[in-house]
Parts: C-alpha cells; structure tokens; sequence
C-alpha cells in the first residue's frame, strides 16, 4: 500500500492503476468473478502526504491505495502500508520471497530550493524477503535497484508487530531502517563542485550507508461486510550523511513524516 518514508509509501502505477480498474469493476462483473472462483477482493483508496522528495521538509499529496486478494475461509495478508509493491513467488505462512518494485517521482531544482540539478523519475526494482517470527511478528527487508533517475541501490529493512482480529480489524506497528549507495546519497544529498557556485552550498560527498531510522503504524476495521477504512502513519528521521548534507540543513529537514487515510470496498466470495 505505501520512501525513506516516502519511497515505499508511492504506490507504483500499476497499483494504481489496479485499484482504480478494481474500484470501477466492482459492481456485477467483479463480483460475479468473485463469487466463481470462492476469493474475495479487496481495494483500497484514499489520500496519503509524504515528503516531496528524500530530505524535503515539503509534504506533497498523492494516491494511498492497495488491492488485494483472500482465498475461500481465510483472512486477507497482512500488508505494510509502507511496503512496496510486489508478489510472492511461494505461498508460505511463514517465509515468502519476491519481486519488488517502487517509483521515486523525480526532483526539479525548484522543489529543492536551490539550483541543484534535477534527478529524474526513478524505477526502483528489487526482490524481498519476509519471514514471520511468530504469529504476531514479522520481519521484512527489501533491495532495489533505481532505473534512471538516481541510479543507485537503496534497501529498507523493518518488523512489524500485529495484532488483529480476523479481517475486522488490524493493528500495526514497527521499526524501519533505510539505506542507500553512495550513488544514492549523491543524486539527492551531495553537492558538486561544478554546483557549488549556482547553489550557493559547500561541495559535499556523501557516503552509502544508513539513510534514516523510523517507525510505522497502521490501523484498518471493516465497518460493514463491504466498507472499511484503512489509516497510516510513519515518522522517519535522517541520518549520517544524509543528515549532515548541506542540501538538507539548508533547504530540507531530517524529519521525514508520512501518513493516510483511505476507504476500502471487499466483494465477491464468503469470508
């Protein structure tokens, strides 16, 4: 569903574009498919605000949505809402692994706040690992590769601890790490010596290593057998070199919250 905090928390496009398919198929079609094949369907969607970009003190607005699936007599997956997408290649109650993939929206000059060069729009694709401890205990780490854009390899290793009573309703919360290469720090930390002039900041080469260091929590409850409502919050503080940047002291914050609030719909199959 779901940066530091805003990397994982931008849904990618085909997550969009899967809830929005989702949201308008849901009367007779979905729901007779649904009814066919014994699973549920459940979808999501709402506003979420995140840093406009890694170290930005500027909250910008965008889509919080997931969709998801349940089959016959069991419970929906528990889902981050700050995780990114992806899919598990094995069906395991206590180990899954997958792809991953994130989208980083690209930094103009101007959102900086000095004359720094832009990074482009960013494709992050990687794999995860998830295992689950206990019942109530899960671990997950993820690593991505930035097509375009920054370029570098950033990963996010975090556990969550959830309480829930079957789909009615869910409680989540956790500790995050985020890392990055140096390419990464570079892209949205570092300072040039050929940008030293136009930016008015000091040269600055920062290292790989941890970015920051949060917590995230999560709370969803299904009022009806098909509405419910979903809301999410994650604080990130930068860290290192990120948070020693002259880009960051000057123009951004090394605090990096996130948070939002949809609506869900769940149809088709039985609970």
């Amino acid at each position: 569903m779901p940066p530091h905090a805003s990397r994982a928390l931008r849904a990618p496009l085909s997550l969009c574009l899967a809830a929005a398919t989702a949201l308008t198929a849901v009367p007779a079609a979905a729901q007779d498919e649904g009814e066919t094949t014994g699973k549920r369907t459940r979808v999501f969607a709402g506003p979420q605000f995140w840093p406009e970009t890694p170290g930005s003190k500027k909250l910008v607005l965008g889509p919080f949505v997931d969709l998801s699936r349940a089959k016959p007599g069991e419970d929906f997956a528990f889902e981050a809402p700050d995780q990114s997408f992806g899919f598990d290649l094995v069906d395991d109650k206590k180990f899954d692994f997958g792809p991953t993939a994130s989208i980083i929206r690209k930094r103009k000059p101007e959102a900086v706040g000095g004359n720094l060069p832009k990074v482009g729009l960013t494709v992050e694709a990687g794999a995860f690992a998830q295992a689950w401890l206990t019942p109530a205990l899960r671990v997950r780490a993820e690593a991505r590769k930035g097509l375009g854009g920054h370029g570098g390899w950033v990963g996010d290793v975090g556990a969550d601890y959830v309480a829930r009573q079957g789909d009615d309703w869910l409680f989540s919360i956790g500790p995050r790490v985020s890392l990055g290469d140096s390419k990464y720090s570079r892209a949205y930390f570092g300072v040039a010596p050929a940008d030293v002039a136009a930016s008015g900041l000091p040269a600055y080469d920062p290292k790989g290593g941890v970015q920051s260091v949060g917590v995230t929590a999560g709370y969803m409850r299904q009022l009806t057998r098909n509405w419910g409502v979903a809301a999410f919050a994650r604080y990130d503080r930068l860290v290192g070199d990120a948070a020693d940047s002259p880009v960051t002291r000057a123009f951004g914050s090394r605090n990096q919250p996130a948070f939002g609030i949809a609506l869900s719909y769940t149809f088709g199959g039985e609970r």
